[in-house]
Order: C-alpha cells, then structure tokens, then sequence
C-alpha cells in the first residue's frame, strides 16, 4: 500500500493511498493533481474521504466524482458536494480493503470529521488522516468551534497509538514548531525535531506524515496540561486558570494567530 502527499495550493497536501490498482484520496481541493497522479500510476479512483467543508479541501470533488464515478465520505453535519455518504463519528468507511474509522473532531469547523485507521498495512504503522484539526506542532484555527470542543478533539486524538502516522492538510510544520519553540524554549524533543524538519524542508521533502508519539513530545496544543505550557499561555494571557486545559488552548490559540 502506498502513501503519497500530492502538493496542491500554497502548502495543502492532498493525501492519496492506493495499491498499484486503486486509489483513495483526502480532501482533494483541486482535481488536477489527482487527476495526474491517476494517469500517471494507471490507477481507478474509488473513495473521496472529506474531513471538513472548506473550499480548499472539496473543491475537486465533483470533478473527480463525476470522471471516475467513486464513491464520496464526508462529515453529516457539513456542506459537501452532492451525492455523498454522510458520515457521524462511531461509524467506519471501507476502501482499498481498509477499514477507517470515523472521529467527530470539531473545532475548527463546528461538523470536522478525522479517519482513523487501525492497520500496520501502509508503512508498518496505524492512519490518521485529520484535516485541518490537528497539524504538526500545532492546530487549526477556531473558526466555527469552541475551545472546549478542540481540547475535546485533540485528547481523542492524542490517545491514538504512539505509531500513528498523523496525515495533516497542510505544511505548516516549520512555522508552527517556531511558535512552540517559544512557549516552550528548553523543550529538547521539540528543537530535536525543529532541527529535522528544517532538513527535510531544506531537501525539498515534506515533514508529514509526523508521529503521535512526537506530536505528544512537542506540539504544544496536545501539551496543555504540561506545567511549562500553562505557565507561558499565562505569560501572554495572565489570569488563564491552571486547571483548565481548553482556557490554557485558547490563550494559546490566540497567542499563535498574533505570532510573528
């Protein structure tokens, strides 16, 4: 099974997996990478997995569908191009012979789905294909949920396995590393992985698929319960309640939208 980040946009990654025959792809925002990825590898479309409604994450779908006649998922509670399965969290999508499970993660949007799948099939370790939710070393913006909800949304995904493969939507990694390097300076799993990034940048490679286990390490967004944490998110916003973890996650929010 292959694993494969289409660039498309400024710094989107469209996600396609297949197995030399067919292919499934994530939030296709543009059709025409897709289109020649398929060309180029011979291969038949069968699913469109859709996390989120955003323009840049749906607007290749109707192509893609009606070229290839494939089969759309997507979050029940959002605007996707018709016809598409609408899935709730609890439930599971099978394609390639994989099974996904589906994780209801508002936050970013207020109907955000994640998929999750379980098997060592793709690179020897667990899927998760997360949208714009969760990014590497940091998170998406609230634009129609609460910081509760996206506490809520990043736990369940930080119980994943250590191993998961964290497909994020975006190349966001070097500047979001930047802002968790500020909050948490003497973090040395963090500068460890700046450090990586940066080459792999430098190479012209991506940084993702990240792992669960580094994201726990360094992404301060999964950390807002670790003491150095709390007490930065404090420094910019003070009066931010120790104990409560989505209070510290929205000071950080808001601290990296005003980040330099």
């Amino acid at each position: 099974m292959n694993l494969l980040p289409l660039p498309a946009f400024a710094d989107n990654y469209i996600w396609m997996l297949h197995d030399a025959q067919r292919a499934l792809v994530v939030d296709p925002g543009d059709a025409a990478p897709v289109f020649e990825a398929l060309r180029g590898a011979h291969l038949q479309l069968e699913a469109i997995l859709v996390t989120h409604h955003h323009g840049d994450h749906v607007g290749g779908v109707t192509a893609l569908q009606q070229a290839t006649g494939c089969t759309v998922y997507g979050p029940a509670r959002e605007a996707i191009p018709q016809p598409f399965t609408a899935l709730h969290g609890g439930a599971s999508v099978h394609a390639l012979g994989l099974r996904f499970d589906v994780l209801d993660v508002p936050g970013h949007t207020a109907g955000h789905i994640a998929y999750y799948c379980a098997s060592t099939e793709v690179r020897g370790a667990p899927l998760l294909f997360c949208g714009d939710t969760l990014f590497s070393g940091g998170c998406g913006r609230l634009f129609e949920g609460t910081p509760a909800q996206m506490q809520a949304s990043l736990d369940c995904l930080a119980a994943l396995p250590d191993a998961t493969q964290v497909c994020c939507a975006h190349e966001y990694t070097l500047s979001n590393l930047q802002f968790a390097s500020a909050v948490e300076p003497g973090n040395a799993a963090l500068q460890r992985y700046l450090g990586a990034c940066q080459a792999l940048r430098a190479a012209g490679h991506p940084t993702l698929p990240a792992r669960m286990a580094t994201e726990r390490a360094v992404n301060p967004f999964l950390r807002t319960r670790e003491a150095t944490v709390v007490q930065a998110a404090q420094g910019f916003a003070p009066g931010t309640p120790a104990s409560d973890a989505a209070a510290v996650l929205a000071a950080l929010r808001q601290w990296k939208n005003e980040f330099k």
